[in-house]
């Protein structure tokens, strides 16, 4: 069975990464996936097809641009919409997965509502499945739509979450309108490398690193202010990190601070750190409980996102993690966050399920017999 898996990233590399993961287990549990990428090409990611990559010019999501960081024009859209329209019917696919839309990704819509369009018209019509993270930006003003377009062509919607943590409600309001589209599936997260939450150092981190300075900077001014400044701290910047803000945090790295881009063993380090400071993106959260590893998260809240500072409450009033807001963020703020942290029990095995993957390509499985 061939399922054709869409996904845009724009500022991170999140979507893509938990795109990766879940075809991944598609691909274990049999399925043959061809997965497409509309973002920029990530070191360490494979995809089945890359089209011309957009990005967004910044945390507005208002401008994108090409792969010549040129805001694109009418001409590009018609090109890479009718290459993602050849690749779909090339395909013959029993499945068609999208990332996100149409809860996100309204930028896309010139080559999302064209591929959807043809899905619904053919004669074996193919399953169409979305599938979308625990949490979305919330925009109530925009629900009314997203619902329309999600009951016209969408089958079923794959919420990579746990609502015992994360109702879908919580940040999309009219969810009991789509209820028997929604099935929950779990968080999505790769299986770890081993490591038991015990080890020494702390563990510093900012995803992909396009908006990860400040915290980065913070974090590095902290350590001197924390139970744990006697450990070893592993910053990592993050691949995305552009040269000059790598160059200043290297000025920032004295003493008892390992400043690199990234690290292929992430998750083996996390398993075996004594705590991790990062954002509320939802791999890095995923990646944490699945350690339950002690951690401090500062969620990205720049351009009005809303979706990590509410994953980063739910956690805190469960106590699973110390929080500092981002308007709050400073060395001393994050420096109590810290010892707080560290005075903390682990997170509980048991706080979500994480079989999002496997529990999705199961699914599916079951929506084609």
């Amino acid at each position: 069975m061939k399922v054709f898996f869409y996904v845009q990233h724009l500022l991170g590399i999140g979507h893509l990464k938990r795109a990766a993961v879940l075809a991944r287990a598609l691909a274990v549990s049999g399925f043959d996936v061809t997965l497409v990428s509309g973002g920029a090409p990530v070191q360490g990611i494979d995809v089945d097809l890359q089209l011309p990559p957009a990005s967004a010019a910044d945390s507005s999501f208002k401008t994108l641009l090409d792969q010549a960081g040129q805001p694109i024009d009418g001409a590009w859209k018609r090109d890479r919409a009718g290459a993602l329209l050849d690749a779909w019917r090339a395909s013959r696919a029993e499945v068609l997965l999208v990332e996100l839309f149409p809860f996100g990704r309204r930028q896309m819509r010139f080559e999302l509502l064209p591929l959807l369009e043809d899905a619904t018209r053919l004669a074996g019509r193919p399953l169409i499945v979305c599938s979308v993270r625990d949490l979305i930006q919330s925009r109530p003003e925009r629900e009314e739509e997203t619902v329309a377009l999600a009951t016209r062509f969408f089958d079923r919607i794959l919420v990579h979450g746990d609502p015992r943590l994360a109702p879908f409600e919580r940040s999309f309001g009219a969810a009991p309108r789509l209820e028997h589209r929604l099935h929950y599936t779990g968080y999505v997260v790769a299986e770890a490398s081993g490591g038991s939450g015990g080890g020494a150092e702390v563990l510093v981190s900012a995803g992909g690193g396009a908006v990860g300075r400040r915290l980065l900077e913070s974090a590095m001014l902290a350590r001197e202010h924390t139970l744990l400044r006697g450990a070893t701290w592993r910053v990592l910047a993050g691949i995305n990190c552009g040269e000059a803000d790598f160059r200043a945090l290297e000025r920032l790295a004295g003493p008892g601070i390992v400043l690199e881009r990234s690290r292929a063993d992430f998750t083996a380090l996390l398993g075996n750190c004594a705590l991790s400071i990062s954002q509320a993106g939802y791999n890095t959260v995923a990646e944490t409980l699945q350690a339950r590893v002690r951690a401090v998260l500062v969620p990205f809240a720049a351009g009005g996102e809303s979706e990590q500072t509410l994953r980063a409450e739910l956690l805190a009033e469960r106590g699973a993690v110390a929080m500092v807001d981002a308007a709050k963020l400073s060395p001393q703020t994050l420096a109590d966050a810290v010892n707080r942290a560290v005075r903390a029990p682990r997170p509980p095995a048991d706080l979500v399920d994480l079989n999002g993957a496997r529990r999705s390509a199961e699914l599916l499985r079951e929506w084609l017999q």
